[in-house]
């Protein structure tokens, strides 16, 4: 599932600018991270980590779950650079 993210994920940043480094941690499910201007399941150090379910990642990216609901409800937590997270807002409008 993952990779398939990540796969559309990679399409879509050819076309924006997404300087910083980020990973969605999925716990058990893996990890996406987006940096150096794609996308990938391998695991690496960020400058901020968005915790967050395998579904909820993928109602996210659809636009079914609002970042802001989620972060209120607890089904995403954010740590590290709260800038970069803000960033990805702007992604995936």
């Amino acid at each position: 599932m993952l990779e398939e993210i990540a796969a559309q994920m990679r399409e879509g940043l050819k076309n924006q600018a997404f300087d910083n480094t980020l990973k969605f941690d999925c716990g058990d499910a893996g990890v996406l991270v987006l940096a150096d201007g794609t996308a990938s399941t391998d695991d690496r150090d960020t400058d901020c980590t968005v915790t967050i379910s395998a579904d909820n990642l993928s109602k996210l990216l659809a636009g079914d779950l609002k970042p802001t609901t989620a972060l209120m409800l607890g089904k995403l937590k954010v740590s590290g650079d709260m800038g970069v997270a803000m960033k990805l807002g702007q992604l995936l409008a």
